[in-house]
């Protein structure tokens, strides 16, 4: 996310080599006009921003990193908004959502990662399927709650419309005492007014706590100008950015909370359900800037991780104890955190290697499976213990598998190392040496 703008904000800042050097801050601000421009950035938000760095800068005194705490300052200054961000739970629930949307933007798709994201916080979610424009709409939704194990209501009752359907649905979730009612709406191509006349119906008879709008972060401007017609008919209470992860520009997150003064709610990192974050300005902009993100990344995995589940881990790992029944454990831990884009770009200093890791899949990685197919040829002893591991048994283990036994001693090696590793870092001062040694890496790539 951000991709292209990250890249260029250092290399803008390196253009003020000297102190109080004015000439250089606006040939600076003139190189961070063109690139906010570039990355579809308003020109009235580009304005506010130049202006706002400019002032800043000049008060703190001309310097590279007065123009760079300048600028975050800024940024974060023009995404927030009075609104609130995350989710809201209504006093008395069910906190009803009503989920709107062009087609195509990743509104059902949105809907299954609301209710992943809320279901990860211990609340009982309800789908409801009242996109009846879509032939596969249903069918998705439905699709889509079972991988997250989400109940989905649905009638297709071809006889009931959509606020019949929406009516059912508020009633069982409240005699079911759901926490959570997600309804998932019909999309068009392009906004007409059956599309909105059935919206602002359905907000009438349901009365919903939260009306959150999902723009396609690929839309430029355009997703600005549909974001302010839905909000003028429906009253948007926020704002979910789909495909963010796919957007290196990232223009259109400033253009909505400055231009319509909506906050952004939430933001789809990646293609899997997990990759969904709540949108906080200064975490973002953090990120933007280059400081990663630990605060996201710390509750990210404590609601994967417990404190128990932890202890053990660093226990076993002090010890040399760290089988791969552990690993195989871990290794589904890490798929729940969603994307390895996303997580590295929440660690300070890796942001650049995000790119790099975008295409990696723990779940369908060829390596990912190999390793999966030896760990379930072992036997349990095998899988606690490697170190009884001896040729007799690896050569077992492969025949069990259908890898060679060179490709077993690779894993196995491999496995080894990262062990050493992981025990070095969880003792004291490990974290340190890590940071050290990604310097030094990051000082070798230059």
């Amino acid at each position: 996310m951000f991709d292209a703008l990250s890249d260029t904000f250092r290399s803008i800042a390196g253009k003020i080599r000297f102190s109080d050097d004015e000439k250089s801050l606006y040939r600076a601000l003139d190189e961070l006009k063109k690139s906010l421009l570039r990355n579809d950035v308003h020109h009235k938000v580009c304005k506010e921003i130049i202006q706002q760095v400019e002032s800043k800068t000049k008060t703190r005194g001309i310097g590279k990193q007065n123009f760079l705490d300048s600028l975050q300052e800024s940024l974060e200054a023009i995404l927030q908004t009075s609104k609130a961000y995350g989710f809201t739970f209504s006093s008395k629930p069910p906190t009803i959502v009503l989920m709107t949307g062009l087609q195509g933007s990743g509104k059902t798709t949105s809907c299954a990662k609301l209710a992943h994201y809320l279901k990860t916080k211990n609340k009982k979610v309800l789908l409801a399927a009242c996109d009846l424009q879509r032939l596969a709409a249903i069918t998705q939704l439905k699709s889509l709650g079972e991988q997250i194990e989400v109940e989905v209501f649905s009638n297709e009752d071809k006889n009931l419309d959509v606020i019949q359907i929406a009516k059912a649905a508020k009633k069982y979730a409240i005699n079911s005492a759901f926490d959570v009612l997600i309804i998932d709406t019909a999309g068009r191509l392009a906004i007409d007014e059956p599309l909105m006349n059935e919206l602002e119906l359905l907000k009438e008879a349901i009365k919903p706590n939260e009306i959150f709008y999902v723009a396609d972060s690929l839309s430029g401007q355009d997703g600005v100008k549909t974001a302010a017609s839905f909000n003028n008919r429906l009253n948007i209470s926020g704002v979910i950015l789909s495909k963010f992860d796919s957007d290196s520009k990232g223009g259109i997150a400033l253009s909505i909370a400055y231009q319509i003064g909506l906050p952004l709610r939430f933001i789809g990192v990646g293609e899997k359900i997990p990759d969904f974050e709540i949108f906080l300005p200064d975490r973002i902009v953090s990120r933007l800037m280059g400081a990663g993100d630990i605060a996201s990344l710390a509750e990210k995995t404590a609601s994967i991780i417990n404190d128990k589940e932890a202890k053990d881990i660093t226990k076993k790992l002090k010890k040399g104890q760290f089988g791969f029944n552990d690993f195989i454990a871990q290794l589904e831990n890490m798929k729940k955190l969603g994307s390895m884009r996303s997580v590295i770009s929440m660690i300070p200093g890796l942001g650049n290697m995000a790119n790099a890791l975008k295409d990696v899949d723990l779940e369908n990685s060829v390596e990912i499976k190999n390793i999966k197919a030896m760990v379930n040829s072992m036997t349990p002893k095998e899988r606690e213990n490697p170190d009884i591991l001896n040729g007799s048994r690896r050569k077992r283990i492969a025949l069990g598998c259908g890898l060679d036994v060179s490709d077993i001693n690779r894993i196995i090696k491999q496995f080894d190392s990262a062990a050493k590793m992981a025990k070095r870092l969880s003792n004291k001062g490990g974290m340190k040496d890590l940071m050290s040694m990604m310097g030094q890496m990051q000082q070798f790539k230059r």
